[in-house]
């Protein structure tokens, strides 16, 4: 869980929020403690209280608040020991992070001898061999000093007690990780693998062995010169998945193809990203914590993003049910642009408790729609908007009026879906235009507009005109079912389709015990819709329907 680089991470940098000094301090102070609190659990423990994403989010975030505000402080790290630290012989520099190909293009033009690895997900260390015998395991610590894990290290049978020749004497720089062998990135995600290793690490009994951990060994200071040289060095001495896992690359599209097929191929071991590295590197005397210019990271994509929250919103659907929006400080997830994240109902998002401020865990549901995970932080101020009055139901706002413009607009733009009237390029915004620029009186009113009118709306071409026309006067000639579907009368589908009426008197002459004959409907769900269809707005709607000339309504 280092913080390492992670001011770098544009996913989460939003703009400074608007705070007095006093609050600012207030937020900083809190967040702050949290993330200690996570560390001293972290370590004490091996238990982690959040994801690995969620606490470097969260870090990052931190730490913009803390440029934002003149917040001068220490680098945090989560990897800092609480007891029995002992100085590395070598710093680790940590990777800085790259946001894109084109960053880690630019950096590449001024370097020469590069190689890329896959970003281990893991615990770094440092090795210590000495007259060929393992002598000290060290965590990374805050990168000057670490905890000693040595005892815990020979418990892992993949890590050699002993080496030979030029590596008798040698330090080595990797990361602990949990094996996962066939383990592809994509579809599989982190699973926690650095919280994994650092609870296995802290845990396990004293004579137990760490067999399901490895090593992956990413840089010998001090080591020979030629990269190749010191691949094939640690391989012959056990260090074999180095060599497998680095490779010289000269042009940047080399870079993304191998981070591409690792994200997408299975490897034995869980990633984040990828890491270019020079292979001229300083003396190992003059490594230093965020220093390390010769290597830097692309990591990939999140799979759930943190954002925050800018606004909440009130939004009443079609049938007159009241939906909570959060409108969110815009960031990219996959290659979608997210602004806002539907919470629910009001009651869930009373439940949830969020408001402006608040940091919410997001993901891309199924065709990639926004999702809401979880609330991973509060805000300190707990203002809430005031939800609308419950007065919308399934029979209000057929016509337009000032209070009903939100559940009318979700009515035109139901009717216009391809399951129901299928009228194609028209969104939420263009049946908004079409209804103030003629001052739609009910959903139906489109059904008056002629071909000269659509071409005389403001900022419609002639040729959109004419398509849309076109596509409003085919309308007419859809079956009756569309139109009942569109007039929202509540039948399920499957009822729907099992309806033969094709007329709105047939419909009309149906009584209670006639209703629960189709599929799907119960005593409440045939008195509901009795009462829909006897209804007097439903009434003057099919008037307008039949004075329109739609067959079934006449």
């Amino acid at each position: 869980m280092s913080v390492v680089g992670l001011l770098l991470t544009l996913q989460v940098q939003a703009a400074c929020p608007a705070w007095s000094p006093a609050r600012a301090e207030q937020e900083i102070a809190q967040l702050k403690g949290q993330i200690s609190q996570w560390n001293k659990t972290y370590w004490q423990q091996g238990a982690s209280e959040v994801s690995d994403g969620v606490y470097d989010q969260l870090a990052a975030r931190l730490a913009q608040w803390q440029r934002c505000f003149g917040v001068t402080s220490a680098e945090e790290t989560s990897l800092l020991p609480l007891s029995r630290t002992i100085k590395h012989p070598v710093a680790h520099t940590g990777v800085r992070k790259l946001a894109d190909e084109r960053a880690v293009g630019v950096w590449m033009k001024e370097r020469e001898d590069l190689w890329v690895q896959p970003k281990v997900d893991g615990v770094a260390v440092t090795l210590e061999y000495r007259n060929g015998s393992l002598d000290k395991v060290i965590s990374r610590g805050d990168g000057l000093r670490g905890e000693d894990w040595t005892e815990k290290a020979r418990r892992i049978p993949s890590i050699p007690q002993s080496v030979s020749g030029r590596m008798a004497n040698s330090i080595l720089q990797g990361e602990i990780f949990l094996g996962a062998e066939g383990h592809v990135q994509r579809q599989m995600g982190g699973m926690n693998a650095r919280s994994k290793v650092a609870g296995m690490l802290m845990r396990q009994g004293s004579g137990e062995p760490l067999s399901a951990l490895s090593l992956f060994v990413w840089a010998w200071p001090d080591g020979p010169a030629s990269m190749r040289e010191r691949l094939d060095l640690l391989a012959a001495s056990g260090f074999a998945l180095t060599s497998r896992y680095t490779h010289p690359v000269k042009q940047v599209k080399e870079v993304a193809d191998w981070r591409s097929r690792w994200f997408n191929t299975a490897l034995p071991f869980a990633t984040d990203g990828i890491v270019v590295r020079a292979a001229k590197e300083p003396d190992g005397a003059n490594w230093l914590p965020a220093q390390g210019d010769w290597v830097v990271a692309w990591k990939y994509q999140p799979v759930s993003q943190v954002a925050e929250v800018s606004g909440i919103h009130f939004a009443i659907g079609r049938t007159g049910k009241i939906s909570v929006v959060a409108e969110l400080e815009s960031f990219m997830l996959d290659d979608k642009r997210v602004r806002r994240v539907n919470i629910g109902s009001v009651a869930r998002w009373q439940a949830l408790d969020i408001t402006t401020g608040d940091q919410l865990l997001v993901s891309l549901a199924g065709q990639g729609i926004p999702r809401l995970d979880s609330v991973v932080w509060r805000a300190l101020d707990r203002t809430k908007p005031q939800p609308p009055a419950s007065t919308y139901h399934a029979l209000t706002c057929f016509y337009r009026t000032d209070d009903c413009r939100e559940q009318f607009l979700a009515r035109l733009t139901w009717l216009g879906q391809p399951a129901v009237l299928d009228i194609k390029g028209m969104g939420e915004a263009g049946w908004s235009q079409l209804a103030t620029t003629y001052s739609f009186d009910h959903i139906f009113s489109w059904l008056g507009l002629t071909l000269k009118q659509l071409q005389s709306t403001p900022g419609m071409t002639t040729e959109r005109a004419q398509r849309l026309w076109h596509r409003l006067d085919m309308t007419r000639r859809q079956p009756f079912r569309r139109w009942v579907k569109a007039l929202g009368v509540p039948l399920p589908d499957m009822a729907l389709k099992a309806l033969d009426d094709g007329t709105w008197e047939q419909l009309r002459s149906r009584d209670e015990l006639s209703w629960q004959t189709l599929p799907g409907i119960g005593v409440e769900k045939a008195r509901s819709l009795a009462a829909f269809i006897h209804d007097p707005v439903i009434g003057s709607l099919v008037e307008a329907l039949g004075s329109s000339g739609i067959a079934g309504f006449n």
